[in-house]
């Protein structure tokens, strides 16, 4: 892996300034990848026809390998079983940028493996989706943007080269909001509009959109996003997922377009809390290449499927936090999600605290608690990827129009940051989370409000609000809650599905715990997951036979 001490597809026509690439790719196209400068093919070697009837909808990880180990399928059709959904259902949600073109190769290669008896790894032959954010030496990396459009990076991110390192097979990249300036829908410049599985005249929230609408739909077992504010638990919680940010520290962002390195975060987002988990262990850990990671170096647990316990909610105390329950803003439905929800807690043998008084606002009006350094951030990163770097300064896309109507304004908004000096030597200093003054009061204050109400975590709704219409995703924006805590304090935060709203739209429970506490909260949210089973798959993609 190439070092880098700070943050961490398709070829398309330019496009003037302000309007948007869209996507135009048949069917068939969409079974592409990218090599070099070309494209190559693998519609060819996929069908919907397979040699097994063993059926991807919402599988798992454990089913997948089970089911290969005794013989009922094998990696190659899995892979196909994947591919064919995209095929069938891409264009209805538009979740998917690229593909793998080496993707049936590599489940030939573990097909092989197995038959010598070889040793496989914690994640042999997962489908796996990736956002367009992540590094992949094999497949252009856009962060959503048409300036992007022809970046094949060096080499893998950290949690690519982990993944695959594990066994797992990269199926696709994903579609996400362009540079992950968006949590309200999944728009990019290179790639278009990504719609909600669940309800397609919806949002999926963002920026991680095309992961969660994705994995929901079956294009593959579980993804990766990634998480500044809301980008991994918005989306999840909007696609009935399973999505955790991690604590700042735990995991590595190398390799990942960064938009504030300083709050940024990657992880899995699934359809259940152990495949979650699962990931989870894989990817979470010291590198070198992370200077942020030094801080969790032993803080990292052997086996955090080791927590998932059917009746882990019993004996925990935990908070309400009413300060993330406005009844004013809180949809009346989620709300009663919500209060049921703590109901289920409680018969699950939790003890429940409401409410848990703690100001969260004020905490939010501290100083520091956010810098626009998306510039300095974007300049290391451009640096990483060595003299093919597509600029050297992403501000360069004001002066030639590679950016849609929506970018503008988040990119006008970094013009007067320093492009090469870091945020912590600015004429108004902007330190980094560990020195950042007013985060850590921020995180101080919350944990010693926990300990006061002997707390194991706080719970609160993920989003308040349904999921938008697609054509109002900035108008009617609201009640995004994952913004407001564990970004600044850098705690971890769980969110898991609590049911479906007017019918079909998901709402998702948000789970709070101290620092590096992960494994508590893969204990709680499999606790409430498997009382509750509240997850099913949304309408409109079935098995295909």
């Amino acid at each position: 892996m190439r070092r880098r001490s700070n943050a961490a597809g398709t070829t398309g026509a330019r496009r003037g300034a302000g309007g948007v690439h869209r996507k135009r790719h048949s069917i068939p196209a969409l079974l592409l990848g990218t090599l070099g400068a070309g494209w190559v093919s693998c519609s060819t070697e996929t069908s919907t026809e397979t040699s097994t009837d063993f059926e991807v909808v919402e599988t798992t990880i454990t089913e997948v390998q089970a089911a290969i180990r005794d013989g009922t399928t094998t990696c190659r059709a899995v892979v196909e079983r994947h591919l064919a959904r995209i095929a069938a259902y891409e264009d209805l949600i538009n979740a998917i940028t690229v593909l793998n073109p080496r993707a049936l190769e590599r489940a030939d290669a573990l097909d092989a493996a197995l038959a010598a008896g070889e040793a496989t790894g914690p994640l042999f032959c997962v489908p796996m989706l990736v956002k367009d954010n992540f590094d992949t030496h094999d497949m252009v990396t856009t962060g959503g943007s048409i300036a992007l459009a022809d970046n094949l990076p060096p080499d893998d991110a950290f949690m690519v080269r982990k993944i695959r390192e594990a066994g797992a097979i990269v199926v696709a990249k994903t579609n996400m909001a362009e540079w992950a300036f968006s949590p309200r829908q999944s728009v990019s410049s290179s790639f278009d509009t990504t719609r909600n599985a669940y309800a397609l005249d919806r949002v999926p929230a963002g920026s991680s959109g095309g992961t969660a609408s994705g994995v929901a739909a079956g294009f593959g077992v579980i993804g990766l996003g990634s998480d500044t504010g809301n980008s991994i638990r918005g989306p999840s919680s909007h696609l009935a997922l399973v999505g955790i940010r991690s604590t700042i520290g735990l995991t590595s962002r190398d390799g990942v377009i960064p938009l504030s390195f300083d709050r940024d975060i990657a992880g899995p987002m699934g359809r259940t809390v152990e495949d979650v988990a699962r990931v989870f262990d894989v990817v979470a850990g010291y590198d070198a290449s992370d200077p942020y990671t030094e801080a969790g170096r032993e803080r990292v647990e052997e086996d955090y499927t080791a927590f998932l316990e059917a009746d882990g909610l019993r004996g925990a105390r935990l908070g309400v936090l009413r300060a993330l329950v406005d009844p004013e803003e809180t949809d009346d439905e989620i709300l009663a999600l919500f209060e049921a929800a703590i109901d289920d807690l409680r018969q699950l043998g939790a003890e429940v605290v409401d409410p848990f008084e703690f100001d969260v606002e004020a905490e939010l009006q501290r100083e520091g608690m956010f810098c626009r350094r998306f510039r300095y951030d974007m300049w290391v990163y451009l640096q990483s990827l060595g003299p093919g770097a597509p600029m050297t300064d992403v501000l360069e896309v004001l002066e030639d129009g590679r950016y849609s109507d929506y970018a503008q304004a988040s990119l006008r908004r970094n013009q007067g940051a320093p492009l090469d000096v870091h945020p912590s030597s600015w004429d108004d200093p902007c330190p980094d989370y560990p020195e950042n003054e007013g985060r850590q009061a921020y995180l101080g204050n919350l944990v010693r409000a926990m300990d006061l109400e002997r707390l194991d975590a706080a719970i609160y709704p993920s989003w308040l609000c349904v999921p938008a219409p697609i054509d109002r995703g900035d108008e009617d924006y609201c009640g995004d809650n994952s913004q407001r805590v564990a970004p600044a304090t850098g705690m971890p935060a769980i969110t898991v599905p609590m049911g479906y709203t007017y019918g079909a739209l998901p709402a998702g429970l948000q789970i709070l715990a101290r620092p590096y506490d992960e494994g508590l909260l893969f204990r709680l949210a499999y606790g409430f997951e498997q009382g509750t089973r509240h997850r099913r798959p949304p309408d409109g993609f079935p098995e295909i036979r």
